[in-house]
């Protein structure tokens, strides 16, 4: 199996959206099956893989073995479109995992941004000699100020934690970025290849344009939208969990931030298909997870529930119309 998970990556790494996260997968892989035979791909063995998996799960979740399992299938598949076996061999991948519908209130968004601008980390100076404490606190320093820089982009645009990591001022090679005169955010980063995960360009809200606006002027020698310790940040994961902990918010991750966008949209009122352009999802998409928080979702249909039925008026219908009919009717 190490062969055929090597021939798969020579030859379709390089048309990969993500190659590090598609390389740790690989790794994965080539080290639970890479000792075993492609006859050995069965049902038990996927399973047994999937246990595996769940050791590196803090929840008990699979730990991604759907993900790595899928892999391993289209590497199967490309080995055997490339005539180097014969016969049918299938990968049994375990039941998809119940969507995440978390998302944030206004109020816990609020309280989550507030605590990252104003949490303050202190650093003490030199302890003197004939100090038993240490001296006052000499330089405050803001340690989360990046992740609010995070949030807000995340809650005003709904894009995805990667195009957020590699927001730009400016455009380059391997970065989305912002337009600052147009207003546009250019979520799909340069040289990137589309893939179904759409990251159209998104207009900016001028609530957030102000901001942005705000962080350019006093960007210095700063070329992400995102930096920390004066480098783009690679994920928030970390400070994320520990802000949330901190305000006692539970099942955050970075990609609530989109889900809390797509649920504000539809409680504003928003069209679905609007939402979808916006957000790069499709409509149906839009309609199965996050339509039932729009204002008017089947909001006819439960009045017309409501509402008592009108009996028709069985004497008015049988009633003549004119004395010359009633007259007809008795011949």
């Amino acid at each position: 199996m190490s062969d055929l998970l090597a021939i798969y990556v020579a030859d379709c790494r390089e048309r990969q959206a993500n190659k590090r996260t598609f390389d740790e997968r690989m790794l994965r892989l080539n080290d639970w099956w890479g000792d075993k035979r492609l006859s050995d791909v069965t049902g038990a063995t996927c399973r047994a893989y999937v246990e595996s998996r769940k050791a590196f799960s803090p929840k008990g979740g699979t730990g991604g073995a759907r993900r790595d399992l899928e892999d391993l299938r289209a590497a199967i598949g490309h080995h055997k479109r490339e005539g180097l076996h014969r016969g049918e061999v299938k990968v049994a991948l375990p039941a998809k995992g119940a969507p995440k519908e978390r998302w944030l209130t206004r109020s816990e968004a609020a309280a989550l941004l507030w605590y990252c601008w104003r949490t303050k980390k202190a650093r003490r100076v030199s302890k003197k000699a004939d100090y038993k404490r240490y001296a006052p606190y000499a330089e405050d320093t803001y340690p989360l100020r990046h992740l609010a820089r995070f949030i807000l982009l995340g809650l005003y645009t709904g894009s995805r934690a990667g195009a957020l990591a590699s927001a730009a001022f400016e455009r380059g090679e391997g970065r989305s970025y912002v337009d600052l005169e147009a207003g546009l955010f250019y979520r799909l980063a340069e040289g990137k290849q589309e893939t179904r995960k759409r990251q159209p360009p998104v207009p900016i809200s001028a609530r957030l344009m102000t901001h942005i606006r705000i962080w350019a002027e006093r960007r210095g020698d700063a070329t992400h939208l995102v930096e920390f310790a004066g480098k783009p940040v690679q994920s928030v994961k970390t400070a994320l969990n520990r802000a949330t902990d901190k305000l006692g918010l539970e099942n955050v991750t970075p990609h609530t931030l989109r889900h809390t966008a797509a649920t504000w949209m539809m409680q504003n009122g928003a069209e679905t298909w609007q939402a979808a352009g916006f957000l790069g999802m499709s409509q149906q998409m839009v309609e199965k997870v996050y339509a039932h928080h729009h204002p008017e979702y089947q909001r006819d249909a439960a009045n017309r529930l409501a509402t008592g039925r009108k009996r028709p008026n069985v004497s008015a219908m049988n009633a003549p119309k004119n004395r010359g009919q009633k007259a007809n009717e008795r011949i």
